[in-house]
C-alpha cells in the first residue's frame, strides 16, 4: 500500500497483522513478572515452612532418616500447592490488566475501529479526540490537539500540538492525554521504541501499595509469629528441663507448638480470595484495576450514578407527539394516526441527511419506520439553504425549492421557545401551547418544536426569523431505561444502598427517570447552583435529602462526594469523561464506563464496567460482600483447627504426657488446611440473605473478635474429645503409637467437620453438606483417602509411628468424631438460637 492510500484510508488489517508480527506488539516493558524462582522463595520465606525446615533438621539429627525424608516428601506437596494456588490468583490479576488495558480508535481499511493498544501497529492513524490516552509515538496529519505532557515531561500545563508542524509542535507520545482538540496522527514508533519506552524500566519497577486489610492481616501474623516463637522456646525449655525428654526431642516438640499457632494461612487466602473474587467480577462486566477495590465495594454505602447511559441506554428514541389538535404515544403498537405525519415529515425535513446529533438520529429512524411507503418522506430532497442554530436562535431551517417559480418550502425545528417565537402565535395560542410543552417536560422528555412556512421571492433573507411559520406541533423524545436497571435497583435498596443520581441533565428529565427507577425522593432536585451558593453544613443536610442532583459541573460533583464522604458514607460513584476524573479519584470506589469511558476516566477508576450497565455495579456489590463474608468463614477456620492442634502438643507436655501429635503430622494436617481455605471456601456460594443486610462497617476486619470468638468455641469443643481420647488411651495402657491411630483419624475427620462448620454461621456439619459447593466433594474424598492410607499403609505408618489399625482403635476415634459432630452440631444451635434473639 502507499503512503498516500495509509493517510486517506489507514492500513488494511492484513497489512496491521503483518506489522504486528514483525514489530511485536505495542507494549512497554511490564513489571518482571514473578518468575517460578521468586514465587518458590516467597512461599519457602513463610514462617510455617520455615519451622518445618527446621523439623525436618531435627529429624535427621535424631538419625531418623525416613521420618527426615517423609518430612521432605509433605514439605514438598505443600509448597507445590502453594504455588499453584499463588499461579492461579497471579493468572487471574494479569488476565485483568489484559481485559482492562487502554484501548485506541485507529483508521483500518477506511473505517474507525477501536482495538486494544496492544494491537497498535507503525503507519496506523490514530483518531484522536479529548479524553484519549495517546496509544504510541506519532505525528499529527490532520486537527489541532492540546496535549497533556506531565507524565513524560514533569510539568504541568498542556501543550499545542497541530499538523504541518515541525519537530515536537507536531507530534504526539504515547502515554500522554489529549486534553482539547480532535486529529489524527500517524504512528511513528511502538512498545519500546517510544519516548515513554525509554523509561520502561522506571515504571516497571512500581508496585502497588498492601490494601489496609492486607496490612491488618500480615501484622495479625507477625503478632501470632512472635507469640508462638515466646512459647515454643519456653516449650522447649520446659521439655528439657522440667520433663527430662532430650533436647532434639524437646526442640522437635517446640516446632510443632509454633507451628499449632501461627495462622499463616490468612495472608494467603486474603491475596487469593481478592483476586478471584476480581476474576469473577470480570465474567459479571465488572473488571478491576485495584484490587483492594474488590474488598471495598462489598462496604459500599452510596452508589452515585450519572443518569445518561448508565441508567438509560445512551440512545435516543422519540416516545410523544403533540398537536395543538391531540397527542400519540409513539410507544403504541397502533400506526401512526394521519393527523401526525406532517409533524413526522418536517421534523425529518429541518434534520441534516447523515445527522451526527442522537435526537436527529431518531427522528429518521422513527420516520422511516412509520412513514415508509407514503408520500411524506422525501429521500431525494436537498435543501438548498440551511440556517443553523445560532445563541440567538434556538432553531435551525432547511429551505426547499419548489417546482413553481420562487416558491421554497420551509422546514424548522429547535427549542420550543424558539420555534414559538418563530410562528408569532397570538397570546392565547401560545400559552396552550405552553402549556403542552411544560407537560412533555414534566414527564422527562426532551421537547422539540416542528414548523412549517412558504417564502415566495427568489432572494432569501439573512434570518430564519423574517419567514412566517406555522406550528405543527412538538416531538418528545427519551433516553430509555435499561431493561435490567430498575430491578438492580430495587437489589441495591434491599440490601440498604443509597442509590443517588448525578447528572448534568435537566431536573425535570432527572426526576422522571427517577420515578420510574423507583428513587425515593424526599425533597426536590439539588441543582448545581444549589451545591454553588450552600456552605458545606447546609449542603451536607440538603444532600441527606435528595434523591437527584441534577445540573452539576464536574466540580460540583467532587464537592458532593466529599460532602457524603464526611458523613461517614462509604461512596462508590460512576463516571465517563475527563471532567469526572477529580470525583473518580476522590470517591472510595471510583467505577469508569468501559464503552463509552474516556482513557483518563478508565486510568484514575478502579472498576471499569464492560457495558456500563448499573446493573453489573450491583453484581460488583454482591461480588465484594461475597469476598468478605468467605473471608470471615476462611479466618473461622483458621482460628478454629488451630486451636485443637495447639492443645494437643502443650497440654500434654504440662501433664507429662508423651507427646501425641509430632511435626510430620502437623505437616500432613497443613496439606488439608491450605486447600480448605484457599478453594473450597474461596468457592463457597454467597448466603441467601447476602442482599438483605445493610452494609457492613468499613472499619470492619473479618478477622476480628466476631470470627475469634467463634472459631475458638468451636475449636474448644473439638479440643475436648480429642484430649479425652489421648487420656482414654493412656488409661488403657496403650502405647504413644497405638493411640496416635486413634487419634489421627479422628484429628483429621474433626478438621474436615470444622471445614462445613465454618460454612454458615449457625449451620452444623450435616446440614453444610446441603449446601452445593463444587470443591467441598473432592475435599472429603480427599480427607477419607488420606485416613485410610494412613491405616491401611504398613510403611506410612512406620513413617508417622502409628500402631496397628485394630478394631479398638477405631472405636475409640469414632467415639472421639461423634463427639466432634455432636458438639458442633449443639454449637450451630446456640447460633441459630442467639441470631434468632438479635433479630427480635
Amino acid at each position: 500500500m502507499g503512503e498516500a492510500e495509509e493517510v486517506r484510508s489507514g492500513l488494511t488489517q492484513a497489512e496491521a497483522l503483518r506489522r504486528l508480527v514483525r514489530d511485536g506488539p505495542n507494549l512497554l516493558p511490564a513489571a518482571a513478572p514473578s518468575s517460578a524462582l521468586r514465587m518458590l522463595g516467597e512461599i519457602v520465606s513463610e514462617p510455617m515452612l520455615l519451622l518445618l525446615f527446621g523439623a525436618g533438621a531435627v529429624y535427621l539429627l535424631l538419625g531418623d532418616r525416613v521420618e527426615a525424608a517423609a518430612m521432605c516428601v509433605f514439605v514438598g506437596i505443600i509448597i507445590l500447592i502453594s504455588f499453584l494456588q499463588e499461579r492461579r490468583s497471579r493468572r487471574a490479576l494479569e488476565s485483568l490488566r489484559d481485559l482492562s488495558a487502554p484501548r485506541a480508535r485507529v483508521l483500518r481499511d477506511g473505517e474507525a475501529v477501536r482495538i486494544p493498544g496492544a494491537e497498535v501497529v507503525e503507519g496506523d492513524l490514530l483518531l484522536l479526540a479529548e479524553g484519549d490516552r495517546v496509544a504510541a509515538d506519532a505525528e499529527v496529519t490532520t486537527g489541532v490537539l492540546q496535549v497533556d505532557e506531565s507524565l513524560l515531561t514533569g510539568e504541568s500545563g498542556v501543550v499545542a500540538k497541530r499538523e504541518g508542524a515541525e519537530d515536537e509542535a507536531g507530534r504526539v507520545h504515547a502515554g500522554t492525554l489529549v486534553a482539547k482538540g480532535v486529529a489524527q496522527a500517524r504512528v511513528l514508533a511502538t512498545g519500546v521504541r517510544t519516548r515513554m519506552g525509554g523509561i520502561g524500566r522506571a515504571l516497571a519497577q512500581a508496585q502497588t501499595l498492601p490494601s489496609p486489610l492486607q496490612v491488618a492481616a500480615h501484622r495479625l501474623v507477625r503478632a501470632w509469629a512472635l507469640a508462638a516463637l515466646a512459647l515454643a522456646a519456653g516449650a522447649v525449655l520446659l521439655s528439657w528441663l522440667w520433663a527430662g525428654r532430650p533436647l532434639l526431642a524437646s526442640l522437635l516438640l517446640g516446632v510443632a507448638l509454633a507451628m499449632s499457632l501461627v495462622p499463616e494461612e490468612i495472608p494467603v487466602v486474603l491475596s487469593v480470595f481478592t483476586a478471584m473474587g476480581a476474576w469473577r467480577m470480570s465474567a459479571r462486566g465488572v473488571l478491576t484495576r485495584h484490587i483492594p477495590a474488590v474488598e471495598a465495594l462489598g462496604a459500599t454505602t452510596v452508589l452515585a450514578v450519572d443518569k445518561t447511559g448508565t441508567l438509560t441506554q445512551n440512545r435516543m428514541q422519540v416516545r410523544s407527539l403533540r398537536t395543538p389538535g391531540g397527542a400519540f404515544d409513539a410507544a403504541s403498537p397502533d400506526p401512526l394516526p394521519e393527523a401526525f405525519h406532517r409533524l413526522v415529515e418536517f421534523s425529518v425535513l429541518a434534520t441534516p441527511q447523515d445527522p451526527f446529533d442522537p435526537m436527529e438520529k431518531a427522528l429518521r429512524r422513527y420516520a422511516q419506520e412509520t412513514l415508509d411507503g407514503t408520500e411524506h418522506l422525501h429521500p431525494d430532497w436537498a435543501p438548498t439553504r440551511a440556517y443553523e442554530l445560532t445563541p440567538d436562535i434556538l432553531a435551525m431551517t432547511h429551505v426547499y425549492a419548489q417546482d413553481a417559480p420562487g416558491l421554497h418550502l420551509l422546514a424548522a425545528k429547535g427549542a420550543p421557545e424558539a420555534i414559538l417565537d418563530l410562528c408569532h402565535l397570538p397570546a392565547a395560542e401560545l400559552a396552550d401551547a405552553l402549556a403542552i410543552v411544560d407537560g412533555m417536560a414534566a414527564e422527562g422528555l426532551r421537547v422539540l418544536g416542528v414548523a412549517v412556512g412558504e417564502h415566495q421571492g427568489a432572494e432569501l433573507p439573512d434570518s430564519q426569523h423574517d419567514f412566517d411559520f406555522t406550528l405543527l406541533g412538538f416531538v418528545g423524545l427519551e433516553d430509555p431505561l435499561r431493561p435490567e436497571v430498575a430491578a438492580a435497583v430495587a437489589d441495591g435498596r434491599g440490601a440498604g444502598l443509597r442509590v443517588l443520581m448525578m447528572t448534568g441533565d435537566h431536573p425535570a428529565t432527572a426526576l422522571a427517570i427517577a420515578r420510574q427507577l423507583g428513587l425515593p425522593l424526599q425533597g426536590p432536585p439539588l441543582t448545581g447552583e444549589e451545591v454553588e451558593g450552600l456552605p458545606d453544613a447546609l449542603l451536607r443536610a440538603r444532600l441527606a435529602e435528595a434523591g437527584v442532583c441534577a445540573r452539576l459541573r464536574p466540580e460540583q460533583k467532587l464537592r458532593l462526594v466529599q460532602a457524603l464522604q464526611a458523613d461517614g458514607e462509604v461512596v462508590a460513584m460512576t463516571g465517563d469523561g475527563v471532567n469526572d476524573a477529580p470525583a473518580l479519584r476522590a470517591a472510595h470506589v471510583g467505577v469508569a464506563m468501559g464503552a463509552r469511558g474516556t482513557d483518563v476516566a478508565r486510568e484514575t477508576a478502579d472498576l471499569v464496567l464492560v457495558d456500563d450497565s448499573f446493573a453489573s455495579l450491583v453484581e460488583g456489590v454482591r461480588m465484594g460482600r461475597r469476598v468478605y463474608d468467605n473471608l470471615g468463614r476462611s479466618a473461622r477456620f483458621v482460628y478454629s483447627v488451630h486451636l485443637p492442634v495447639l492443645g494437643l502438643t502443650l497440654l500434654p507436655l504440662l501433664l507429662r504426657w508423651d507427646p501425641p501429635v509430632l511435626p510430620l503430622h502437623l505437616v500432613l494436617l497443613h496439606m488439608l488446611i491450605d486447600p480448605a481455605c484457599s478453594l473450597v471456601l474461596e468457592a463457597e456460594p454467597e448466603a441467601p440473605d447476602l442482599m438483605a443486610r445493610p452494609p457492613r462497617n468499613p472499619a470492619a476486619t473479618p478477622f476480628g473478635w466476631v470470627a475469634l470468638r467463634a472459631g475458638v468455641l468451636q475449636g474448644l469443643g473439638v479440643l475436648a474429645p480429642l484430649l479425652g481420647l489421648v487420656a482414654w488411651c493412656g488409661a488403657q495402657g496403650w502405647d504413644s503409637a497405638r493411640t496416635r491411630t486413634a487419634l489421627l483419624p479422628a484429628l483429621f475427620v474433626a478438621a474436615f467437620a470444622l471445614v462445613l462448620a465454618s460454612r454458615r454461621e449457625g449451620t452444623g456439619p450435616l446440614r453444610a453438606l446441603a449446601i452445593p459447593n463444587p470443591m467441598m466433594g473432592r475435599m472429603g474424598l480427599a480427607v477419607l483417602l488420606v485416613v485410610a492410607l494412613m491405616l491401611a499403609l504398613p510403611a506410612l505408618r512406620r513413617v508417622l509411628q502409628l500402631g496397628p489399625a485394630g478394631v479398638a482403635p477405631l472405636l475409640a476415634a469414632t467415639a472421639a468424631m461423634g463427639l466432634c459432630l455432636a458438639w458442633l452440631e449443639l454449637w450451630a444451635l446456640l447460633e441459630r438460637r442467639g441470631a434468632g434473639g438479635q433479630r427480635a
